[in-house]
């Protein structure tokens, strides 16, 4: 049995730990859009976020590889759904061109180290 002040496994992965960066990111970005985004991209981004290391997480405590890498692939659709609102938010002009480049890459990043992880549970 864990002791309640010891790390779970899942928070010593990158991945998670990167994920999480990104949601802090992302809910203070989302601070700055328009008040009348509150329920639209602003919410739906949040949730798109947070799914990802949210995802991670459960996969991570699943007891199959097969279920892990299942919930990893959710992960990565959760980091297209940011990216694509993100373009959204610069095209509705609540997010500079320049904000989200750096935003992009910290998103690709991601979503080659959980390919990574993926093809390394496949073995």
């Amino acid at each position: 049995m864990a002791h309640e002040n010891q790390q779970p496994n899942y928070e010593k992965l990158r991945i998670w730990q990167e994920s999480m960066s990104l949601v802090e990111t992302i809910y203070y970005l989302a601070q700055k859009f328009p008040k009348e985004e509150q329920f639209g991209i602003t919410s739906q981004l949040q949730r798109a976020a947070v799914s990802v290391p949210t995802n991670i997480a459960e996969g991570h405590g699943k007891s199959s590889k097969a279920d892990f890498k299942r919930f990893l692939s959710i992960s990565k659709g959760s980091l297209q759904e940011v990216n694509t609102l993100l373009q959204i938010a610069v095209r509705m002009n609540y997010l500079p061109q320049d904000e989200y480049g750096r935003i992009r890459e910290q998103i690709l990043s991601l979503v080659r180290q959980i390919t990574s992880l993926m093809k390394s549970l496949s073995f």
